[in-house]
């Protein structure tokens, strides 16, 4: 498996090998000992999976408070996504910055997304699907989120406004200048 960081620390992207033959493939897609060596000491505790039937769809940017904060590996299995992770730990040095990766189930690459940033994604398909791990469960009263278009953030979800579909709570979130300090950066990655 081939491992890339990016330009955030702490963000990195998770690349499995395929072999193939004539029948099809195999592919190691997930290892924890290879995971921990790169993200470090988390435990994976929670696998989702999403389906959006149209181009456009936009979920996020979302995030888990703590205790009961969230990180996320995320691969897409059929289709493709804009992946997007916004830095949210306060005292961080790359605080409000983001970085967009296409996920498709042609490149077959993951994105890791740890707990201290925000999460979203748009579809770049119809019929996309995506699977994802969580270092957490699912906590509705721990979560909230940042409005997709918060002008602060300045994030390119390629697709114009009006082509994009969201869910009505994902409407009306807040701003990131509106939360409070939620996440501390501790100094690492």
């Amino acid at each position: 498996m081939h491992v890339t960081s990016l330009d955030i620390p702490g963000l990195l992207v998770f690349e499995p090998r395929r072999h193939a033959d004539e029948r099809g493939f195999v592919s190691e897609v997930w290892r924890a000992d290879v995971f921990r060596a790169h993200a470090g000491d988390v435990d994976l505790v929670q696998d989702n999976h999403a389906y959006s039937s149209r181009r456009g769809t936009l979920r996020g940017l979302h995030f888990q408070k703590p205790p009961m904060a969230q990180g996320k590996l995320v691969r897409a299995v059929r289709g493709s996504i804009l992946d997007v992770a916004v830095d949210i730990r306060h005292g961080s040095p790359t605080f409000g910055r983001h970085v967009a990766v296409e996920l498709s189930a042609e490149n077959w690459r993951q994105l890791w997304v740890p707990a201290g940033f925000l999460h979203g994604f748009v579809t770049l398909a119809d019929e996309t699907e995506i699977v994802y791990k969580m270092s957490s469960h699912y906590s509705p009263a721990d979560s909230g989120g940042v409005v997709f278009d918060d002008p602060d953030l300045g994030i390119d979800w390629t697709l114009p406004a009006e082509r994009i579909t969201l869910s009505d709570r994902d409407r009306v979130l807040p701003r990131l200048r509106d939360l409070p300090p939620l996440f501390a950066y501790d100094g690492q990655g």
